[in-house]
């Protein structure tokens, strides 16, 4: 109740004229609805009723009504909006008309996966490594244009680095809305950024990396500029990933922290790598959902194409950052921003959770450069490579019965509906690629 009268009152004293009531879609998208801030108090109350027919993935238009009840911790104010009419927002969790949690909710879905976490002892944190490009717009269509704004490389800064300003200001409102950014820098691609921010419990995490890309695209906007987190929007460089970091805690204590094991790192941290990888082709379609998402991971890029994992190899799947004790931690590497964080989160954590149950031990740590490996070597080690397309992928998800436990029977078959749909359009497509290959051979 404090927290609520304190936001109130600070509504009330900076003059916030509109609340926006944010949810997300299976797709990962972020939607919202605006109430004027006088409604708010009713809505934290007794729930916003809207339409939820029109949200991609939840349900149909006989069964539309839904309602949404704001997050009180989730509130902020956005920092653009404070020389006109202030606006605040809050991330909402989806209710049906009486009263349930909406299964068909992604938020709920990895707030199921904490609570079953918490079971056992454990919380699960996340920090993610979201990469994105800056590109110009058209002076008359105000279309984006696909070219670069720089020719800049790993750390460099200006005059190189030309999207250096606009960095800053997403960092200075990234900050006023309560995320605490750890670095920012430019990329190794021209004209590609990434922005760090510290990690928080798996539910605030989903929540910040959907305020991240909310942020990032309206600062660039304002700018005049675009900001795509498309996975691989150019031919012949690096393409944008979304790197995770993840760890669980128990009592205070990082369980995948040994003091005196080898690496100094934990059998549940072996165990947990082992469930992920029991699930790896399955958890692509959600860590990688887009038909773009597969043209990033193919060799030759820096991408992480091979399962495997290693105690400090970053051309491995998945690896042990150096850091110890409290930052012990996993770096998942293949996914990318086009993935719905709450999806994500949820499928890799209680899939982590299951190897830890069950005791999973994956091969081996492989330390040597899997780059430069022969298929031969590859073979001795059983490292093998990620699905190759979104199809393989979802085909792969299709038959893995604990991830559909773990998304629900309505947003996993949602889900694959949607994914099937886009690969399906893309394989109907004639590309420009096809166009310049055959078009002058007939």
């Amino acid at each position: 109740m404090a927290k609520k009268e304190e936001v109130l009152r600070k509504i009330s004293e900076e003059g916030v004229k509109f609340i926006r009531l944010q949810i997300t879609d299976i797709n990962g998208t972020l939607k919202n609805v605006e109430i004027p801030a006088d409604e708010l108090e009713n809505s934290l109350k007794n729930g916003t009723m809207f339409d939820g027919s029109s949200i991609e993935g939840f349900v149909r238009i006989e069964e539309s009504d839904m309602i949404l009840k704001p997050d009180i911790d989730t509130f902020c104010i956005l920092p653009w909006t404070m020389e006109k009419e202030k606006v605040a927002r809050f991330i909402c969790d989806v209710y049906t008309p009486d009263g349930k949690p909406f299964p068909g909710d992604p938020r709920r879905i990895l707030r199921n996966v904490t609570e079953e976490l918490a079971k056992h002892g454990y919380t699960g944190f996340a920090g993610p490594e979201p990469e994105f490009f800056l590109l110009p717009r058209d002076e008359a269509t105000r279309k984006p244009k696909l070219a670069f704004m720089d020719e800049g490389d790993y750390f460099d800064l200006l005059p190189i680095d030309l999207g250096e300003e606009t960095r800053k200001q997403i960092v200075v409102s990234l900050e006023e809305m309560g995320l605490n950014v750890e670095a920012s820098h430019h990329e190794a691609a021209p004209s590609q950024h990434e922005i760090d921010f510290t990690y928080a419990d798996i539910l605030k995490t989903a929540d910040n990396i959907q305020t991240f890309k909310l942020v990032v695209k309206t600062i660039a906007l304002l700018r005049g500029l675009h900001a795509t987190f498309m996975p691989k929007p150019f031919f012949g460089i690096n393409g944008s990933g979304m790197h995770v970091h993840t760890s669980l805690f128990s009592n205070g204590n990082n369980i995948f922290f040994s003091e005196n094991s080898p690496y100094q790192i934990s059998n549940e941290l072996r165990w947990f790598v082992g469930g992920v990888f029991n699930h790896i082709d399955a958890i692509t379609a959600i860590a990688n959902p887009s038909v773009n998402s597969y043209k990033r991971l193919v060799p030759g890029y820096e991408a992480p194409v091979n399962i495997a994992w290693s105690a400090s190899n970053r051309t491995a799947l998945i690896r042990v950052p150096a850091t110890r004790g409290k930052g012990t931690r996993v770096e998942f590497r293949s996914p990318d921003a086009t993935s719905n964080p709450y999806l994500l989160l949820a499928v890799v954590f209680a899939c982590g959770l299951d190897g830890i149950i069950n005791k999973n031990v994956p091969h081996e740590s492989v330390n040597e450069n899997i780059y430069l490996m022969t298929e031969e070597r590859k073979k001795e080690l059983n490292i093998r490579q990620l699905p190759q397309n979104l199809q393989e992928s979802i085909d792969s998800l299709k038959k893995d019965s604990f991830i559909k436990g773990v998304m629900g029977e309505h947003v996993f078959s949602k889900f694959i509906q949607l994914k099937e749909q886009e690969h399906h359009s893309f394989s109907c497509s004639v590309t420009d690629w096809e166009i310049k290959k055959y078009l002058h051979l007939i």
